[in-house]
């Protein structure tokens, strides 16, 4: 079985990540995608580092499980030839700037003209409307404008940015979600025409972010940096062990607590009364965790960890991918798993989230190259000639 999605037809017309991701998403479920590209350099995230033999990793998992094929739709040929397929799809994605497609012949209006039933996921920094539509922007943009930036790092130090561009991936979530709550209405109803989804990235990060609105409108609070403490329970921090690695705890309720002091022979604090409920125990957040703190110091993380899994505790290594890639769960389920690759015959990457039981979802292949399966889409699908496919080509339509 090829997933949930199976039949589901997507075309990307996307450039970079976010936008791309929504659909390598479908993708991973089983949707048929073909990414489409300018001729020549195709996609900007293949020039994105780290590099095998001139080869790009990034873009072979970002956009894995695709076909790619290339079409310039801002010439007059390519725009036909764009015509020509969309018919085949059920879903287009693209993240151009409100208007331009508008600007290239392809309104809403001509698209739906098309396939009357096309499923719109139109990415961009700020929506299609507003005093912002017009913004380029990027991961970085969305995190600091939807408010992650500034609550994430020490509290006297700077505003911290994640080490990989989260505020791609969550619009590629909510891209892909938005999707499939069109899909489910047009599978309702027969009849029901195309969506056009208007999915702003900043807001999508600023989604994520449940408490800030309410917290601001109620209280006047404006959340800030906190370091590694959350705000909303304790112990809550980052502890360094004997052998030099780096452990996580957290846990909000009383049986979690109480958990937590057994597995460093601390059952005591159970009844001191300043730790009695979550509120206190926020409130002498620091002390508890200086207490674990010195407790985990004075530990190697083995011991760390079993004494914490033996009393059902809430603590965890701190992972970078190589112990990813050797930790037990990891490889029972497969988290991991090798992927068919054009370069170098199989290379890992993340399997399917979530997993479904009935009509499981399989991984297919990594991204290829730009291109590469030109033949299949304008000889085969559109029945284009030899001839008419050079002549494209030199004029680099295709």
């Amino acid at each position: 079985m090829a997933g949930p999605l199976e039949g589901l037809k997507v075309l990307d017309i996307a450039t970079i990540i976010a936008a791309p991701f929504a659909a390598t998403l479908l993708a991973d479920y089983g949707a048929d995608v073909l990414k489409i590209e300018m001729p020549g350099h195709g996609d900007g995230v293949r020039s994105f580092p780290p590099f095998k033999n001139g080869k790009p990793l990034w873009w072979k998992a970002a956009n894995r499980n695709k076909k790619f094929a290339t079409l310039d739709l801002r010439m007059p040929e390519g725009l036909a030839l764009f015509k020509q397929l969309l018919p085949r799809f059920d879903v287009l994605i693209e993240n151009f700037r409100p208007g331009t497609l508008d600007r290239w012949g392809l309104p809403k209006e001509v698209l739906w003209s098309i396939q009357p039933r096309l499923v719109i996921l139109r990415a961009t920094a700020f929506g299609q409307n507003g005093p912002y539509r017009e913004r380029p922007g990027f991961a970085r943009i969305f995190e600091a404008m939807g408010g992650l930036t500034y609550i994430t790092g020490e509290s006297e130090g700077e505003p911290t940015h994640p080490g990989y561009p989260i505020g791609d991936s969550i619009g590629g979530l909510f891209g892909a979600v938005g999707v499939l709550a069109a899909l489910w209405k047009r599978a309702r109803d027969p009849g029901a025409p195309g969506e056009e989804i208007d999915l702003a990235l900043t807001e999508a990060t600023f989604r994520l972010l449940d408490v800030l609105a309410i917290e601001y409108d109620q209280l006047g609070a404006v959340r800030s940096r906190i370091g590694n403490a959350n705000g909303y329970s304790a112990p809550a921090a980052v502890f360094r062990t004997s052998d030099d690695h780096w452990v996580t705890l957290a846990g909000s309720t009383n049986a979690l607590f109480a958990a937590n002091c057994r597995a460093i022979g601390r059952p005591d604090l159970v009844e001191d009364p300043r730790f009695a409920t979550n509120d206190q125990r926020v409130k002498h957040a620091a002390e508890l965790n200086e207490i674990f703190a010195v407790w985990c110091a004075a530990h190697p993380l083995d011991e760390v960890l079993t004494s914490f899994n033996a009393a059902q505790g809430t603590l965890a290594p701190i992972y970078s991918i190589d112990q990813i890639a050797d930790d037990p769960q990891v490889r029972a389920r497969e988290v991991i798993t090798r992927v068919a690759d054009r370069d170098f015959g199989t290379v890992a990457m993340t399997n399917v989230v979530p997993r479904f039981t009935v009509d499981p979802a399989q991984m297919r292949h990594a991204a290829g190259d730009v291109g590469q399966d030109n033949d299949e889409v304008f000889r085969t699908w559109l029945g284009l000639s030899d001839k008419e496919i050079d002549r494209l080509t030199e004029r680099k339509v295709i």
